[in-house]
């Protein structure tokens, strides 16, 4: 806004000449809006003080709310000094437009972390999938969520790029299911490489019982028959779990005499 528009604004306004009585009324109103902002915030902190809200949620709350009773009063107080807030309201107004576009993208990360604080789609130590990668939530501020990725980086991601898009929780059901494919040749027989297979799981630690290991064929490819080895285990034991099954199911395959084929050209010769 020009500065002359500002100026017509406030032409006219002199406190030099209010009477005693008229400041002394908005002194008493600047501290009974004082003591009523406080007695107003404390009676939210009451109503929203439940484990279902986070306390950071519940800060939010209380700092915005707390800013809109400053500006309430303050335009309160503008009025009983003589001050247009007819005015003062339509130069609030194109401040807050203009400083709403210059950080819209702040704006919407803000939202994006309300929206992530309230409906928690997931907590700090869950392992998460996003847009932008995944990894362990570390911290989960109002505008961004700080993940570990598995090679030991911080991942941040801002908080509109995920309330935006699909996320995966891994944590959340409390197990994770691990599915090692493996490839046994025709020769062998399928009670053979299912024993394998199991005495593989047998030898592996933080297998959970429940739901129950399963050996699957899933497919028969033109050298090897294709098999589902399906295990459960909780999620922060994936890769203890993973990588152990992996070796183990080919050692089993060594002691069983299975063969774990893989693409080859037979080529026979003929005399003629």
């Amino acid at each position: 806004m020009p500065s002359a528009n500002i100026n017509e604004i406030f032409s006219g306004i002199s406190l030099k000449n209010l009477p005693l009585e008229q400041v002394l009324y908005t002194l008493l109103t600047l501290l009974l809006g004082v003591v009523v902002i406080q007695i107003l915030l404390k009676m939210l902190r009451r109503i929203i003080n439940r484990p279902s809200i986070e306390q950071r949620t519940q800060r939010y709350v209380v700092s915005a709310v707390r800013v809109i009773l400053w500006v309430v009063l303050l335009l309160i107080l503008a009025d009983q000094l003589g001050i247009p807030t007819t005015s003062l309201v339509a130069l609030l107004s194109v401040l807050s437009l203009a400083i709403s576009l210059a950080i819209q993208n702040v704006l919407s990360n803000i939202a994006g972390g309300l929206v992530i604080l309230t409906t928690k789609p997931f907590q700090i130590g869950d392992y998460i999938d996003t847009p932008s990668g995944r990894g362990v939530v570390k911290n989960i501020s109002l505008h961004s969520t700080y993940l570990n990725t598995d090679d030991g980086q911080q991942l941040i991601v801002p908080n509109s790029t995920i309330s935006a898009e699909k996320i995966t929780n891994f944590t959340a059901n409390g197990s994770r299911r691990i599915v090692v494919t493996v490839s046994a040749s025709y020769d062998a027989p399928t009670a053979t490489v299912r024993q394998a297979c199991l005495q593989a799981i047998a030898a592996t630690e933080d297998i959970l019982p429940d739901p129950a290991p399963q050996v699957l064929v899933s497919a028969y490819g033109d050298n090897s028959i294709e098999y589902l080895v399906r295990v459960w285990c909780k999620p922060d034991k994936y890769n203890e779990v993973f990588f152990p099954l992996t070796e183990h199911i080919r050692d089993a395959f060594n002691e069983a005499d299975v063969e774990m084929t893989y693409p080859h050209l037979n080529v026979h010769l003929m005399n003629r």
